[in-house]
C-alpha cells in the first residue's frame, strides 16, 4: 500500500486548487519544473492519472477529485493536530471552549462552577461565536464546544447531552401571530435570519451576527426567528415568543474531537453530564 507525504498532498493540493502550475508553484513559493516533477511522481506511484493535461489547460480526472478532497481532509487534520498539541504543551494549560452568545439554555455557570470543583481543573477560556463554532473545533482552535443538534454535524465528534429544548417562534408584539398560544412552522413570506456565510435571497432578512442584533432586528420588524425555548428568558419587553408545535426539538451538546485524551476536559464533560442531570430532573 503506497504511503503518501504530506509535502506531496501540500504539492497537489496547490495544483489542484489553481489548475495551473505556474500559479501553484507561485504559491508555494518554489519553482514550476521540480512542482511538475513532483506530481508526475505521485501519479507514477499512485498508479493513475491525476491530471488531466492539455496544452495550457489542466483538469482534474475523476481519481484526482478524490484525492484533493482527501488531502484537504487530511491537511485540516495536521493543522488542527498541531494546533491542539501547541495549546496542550502551553506554560499555562486552558481549556479552550467555543460558545454561542446566549445559546448555553442558561446551564453554563453551573457546568463552570462544577467543573472548578474538579480536581485538576484548568482555567476556560470562553470564544464566542454566532456560527462559527463547530468550524473552530475542527480546526483545533478551540477543545469543545456547545452545538445544537441537529442544526450542526457532529460527524467525527464525541458529545455529551446537556439539554433538550422545544422550539419558539420570536417576533415583536404587534405581529399577526403574537396573540396565538401556539403557531405551525409554516412561514412562508416571513423574511427569516440570514446567518453569515448564507446566500442572499429574498426570504431572509439582514444579516445576523450576535444576539443582540437578532432581536433588535425582530423588534424593528425586520424578521421573525424561531429559537431554542430558554430564548424567553432574554426577551426584551416588546417581543413574544410562542410555541411552534411541529418544530423539531433542538439539544444543546457539549461536542469535542473522537479520540481525545485530556484529564482537563474528561473532568469537564463529568461536570456538564452532573449539571444536564440534575437540570432535567434525572439527578434527583
Amino acid at each position: 500500500m503506497e504511503r503518501l507525504e504530506v509535502r506531496e498532498l501540500v504539492y497537489f493540493t496547490a495544483v489542484a486548487e489553481e489548475l495551473h502550475f505556474g500559479r501553484a508553484a507561485a504559491r508555494l513559493g518554489m519553482a514550476q519544473p521540480p512542482l511538475s516533477r513532483a506530481i508526475q511522481q505521485l501519479e507514477r506511484r499512485l498508479g493513475v492519472a491525476l491530471l488531466e493535461r492539455g496544452g495550457r489547460r489542466i483538469a482534474l480526472t475523476e481519481a484526482g477529485a478524490v484525492l484533493l478532497r482527501e488531502s484537504r481532509t487530511v491537511l485540516d487534520a495536521a493543522s488542527a493536530a498541531a494546533r491542539r498539541t501547541q495549546r496542550a504543551g502551553r506554560a499555562d494549560p486552558r481549556l479552550v471552549l467555543v460558545i454561542k452568545p446566549g445559546g448555553d439554555g442558561g446551564l453554563l455557570p453551573a457546568i463552570l462552577d462544577a467543573y472548578q470543583a474538579e480536581p485538576g481543573a484548568v482555567p476556560v477560556e470562553l470564544v464566542c461565536s454566532l456560527c462559527e463554532r463547530e468550524i473552530l473545533l475542527r480546526e483545533g482552535r478551540a477543545d469543545a464546544a456547545l452545538l445544537h443538534r441537529p442544526h450542526q454535524d457532529l460527524t467525527g465528534l464525541d458529545t455529551q447531552d446537556v439539554l433538550t429544548e422545544t422550539q419558539f417562534l420570536v417576533m415583536p408584539v404587534s405581529h399577526r401571530l403574537a396573540g396565538r398560544t401556539r403557531v405551525l412552522n409554516d412561514l412562508a413570506g416571513e423574511p427569516l435570519p440570514r446567518w453569515p456565510g448564507a446566500p442572499e435571497d429574498g426570504s431572509h432578512g439582514p444579516e445576523v451576527h450576535d444576539l443582540g442584533q437578532l432581536l433588535h432586528l425582530i423588534a424593528l420588524r425586520r424578521m421573525v426567528a424561531v429559537l431554542p425555548s430558554s430564548i424567553r428568558n432574554q426577551l426584551r419587553d416588546d417581543l413574544v415568543a410562542v410555541p411552534v408545535d411541529d418544530a423539531e426539538p433542538t439539544t444543546l451538546v457539549l461536542a469535542w474531537p473522537e479520540h481525545t485524551t485530556s484529564p482537563a476536559l474528561a473532568a469537564f464533560v463529568r461536570a456538564a453530564a452532573a449539571v444536564a442531570s440534575k437540570a432535567t430532573g434525572h439527578g434527583r
